[in-house]
C-alpha cells in the first residue's frame, strides 16, 4: 500500500503515463490511426504487385501480337469475334445451373 502512493506522487512516472495515454488514444496520430494507415499500406502493396504483374502480361501480349499476324488474327477473332467476309461465327454459352 505504501509503495503505491509512493509511485503515484512520483510527478514522473505521473507525467509519462499521461503522455503515454495521449499519444496512444487522444493525438490525430493515435494507435488505430496507425493501424488503419498500416493496413491502406499493405493492401495498396498488393494492389500494386498485382497490377505490376497485369502489366508485365499484358507487355508480352502487345510483343507477340505485333510481331506474329497469326496470333494478332486468332487474337482479334477470339477477343472481338472478328470474321473474314465468307466466314459465319456461332458463339456457345454455357448455362449456369444455380
Amino acid at each position: 500500500m505504501k509503495n503505491t502512493i509512493t509511485l503515484l506522487k512520483n510527478k514522473y512516472l505521473l507525467t509519462f503515463l499521461g503522455l503515454t495515454l495521449w499519444v496512444l488514444f487522444f493525438d490525430k496520430n493515435d494507435l488505430s490511426t496507425q493501424i488503419k494507415l498500416h493496413q491502406q499500406v499493405t493492401q495498396l502493396e498488393d494492389e500494386k504487385n498485382y497490377f505490376t504483374t497485369e502489366i508485365t502480361s499484358i507487355s508480352d501480349d502487345i510483343k507477340e501480337l505485333s510481331s506474329n499476324p497469326k496470333t494478332l488474327e486468332k487474337f482479334a477473332r477470339e477477343k472481338y469475334l472478328m470474321k473474314c467476309d465468307n466466314e459465319d461465327i456461332f458463339v456457345i454459352v454455357e448455362e449456369v445451373k444455380k
